[in-house]
């Protein structure tokens, strides 16, 4: 194995039903009876957090999926499973995935705040669109759109859930026995937004959250993401095809990044290469959205040991459950030496300061 990582990688684990890979359902090991079940997601979730990975990511969309009837499809909702797994965890923090398309702002905020209760400070939320007519078509409400007024109205949808947060001073609840209040009052704040795709008066129904500030985490993947990544994410998440190509990328962004790297693992290459095979065999035409890693967990390590500058660690996506994900918690994690995360809250992993309300006396507006 390798020596020691030269820097403190950052390291997260996306994890979709049975993995990426819509034919992986089909492998030995991979219990489809068991996909849509809360044991499912507690047995991955207890692999994570035991390894102490930074973050686990929760798929979700308005997307069914492959038309072909062989390929996993379905879903459950991202927000509800990251709440079951909250009490059940204790360091990995725990970010779900939200379009903004289709979802209203003050929905999401609510959701993302409680879960960051629930979590005692371990919340993130992951910022998607939607993009298809099928997906608008689910609502009525509205036509799909181009990707850049999508990342549009997801900025903004980002600055109202910002606004939101902040509504609750921290001492807004008060619970004073003596006078029967339970909230000061004038610690909850109006936001008062008015944009080009919402009009918001505010303030949000749920006190403000232990870390204040729940992670936004920004996927890029075009230009108009990668512009909503640079001015609003707290942790942005690269697809390229190789790790060069990403560091161009991370060094227009200003924040911490990560490579998503897709992989399947193996401890002989030549399976990891032949389970891979079989996968395509079993539905073709699914190739890498990302830089894809097949072989073992030894070559993955050295992967990571040589991210370039501007990189700060990886997500990695399993395309196939449970068996790459045991190899990256069992092989890879140890030998990476990485110090224990300081603090408690998600902020706190990625070296964030708890941020003040805005709309408290020494909060930034």
């Amino acid at each position: 194995m390798s020596e020691p990582l030269r820097h403190p990688v950052r390291l997260g684990v996306e994890l979709d039903a049975a993995g990426r890979h819509p034919a992986a359902w089909r492998l030995p090991g991979a219990r489809p009876a068991e996909l849509f079940t809360a044991a499912h997601w507690r047995r991955l979730a207890a692999t994570v957090d035991a390894a102490d990975l930074d973050l686990l990511v929760v798929p979700d969309s308005f997307r069914l999926g492959s038309a072909d009837e062989r390929d996993q499809r379905g879903r459950l909702d991202a927000v509800a499973v990251a709440a079951n797994l909250a009490p059940l965890t204790r360091r990995t923090g725990l970010v779900p995935v939200v379009t903004t398309t289709h979802t209203e702002p003050f929905h999401t905020q609510k959701a993302v705040a409680t879960l960051d209760f629930t979590s005692r400070g371990r919340a993130g939320w992951q910022v998607e669109v939607s993009a298809t007519p099928a997906e608008a078509d689910l609502f009525g409400r509205k036509a799909a759109a181009p990707a850049q007024e999508l990342w549009a109205e997801a900025a903004e949808t980002v600055d109202v859930v910002r606004l939101l947060w902040d509504s609750w001073e921290d001492d807004a609840v008060v619970k004073d026995l003596a006078t029967g209040r339970f909230v000061d009052r004038d610690k909850l704040h109006y936001v008062d937004f008015t944009g080009e795709h919402f009009s918001v008066k505010g303030p949000s129904i749920t006190p403000r959250s232990p870390q204040g500030q729940p992670l936004v985490v920004v996927p890029v993947r075009d230009e108009p993401s990668l512009a909503v990544a640079a001015a609003h994410a707290d942790l942005a998440r690269l697809e390229a095809p190789d790790a060069t190509v990403a560091a161009r990328r991370a060094a227009r962004l200003g924040t911490t990044t990560l490579l998503d790297v897709e992989v399947l693992l193996r401890r002989d290459a030549s399976q990891a290469q032949e389970v891979a095979a079989h996968l395509d065999e079993l539905s073709p035409g699914h190739g890498p959205r990302t830089l894809r890693h097949v072989g073992t967990p030894a070559s993955l390590v050295e992967l990571l040991h040589d991210l370039p500058a501007g990189l700060d660690g990886a997500v990695l996506v399993p395309l196939d459950l449970p068996a790459t994900l045991e190899l990256v918690a069992s092989d890879v994690v140890p030998h990476l030496g990485r110090p224990p995360a300081a603090g408690t809250t998600l902020r706190d992993r990625f070296g964030l300061t708890r941020p003040a309300s805005r709309y408290a006396v020494g909060g930034t507006r």
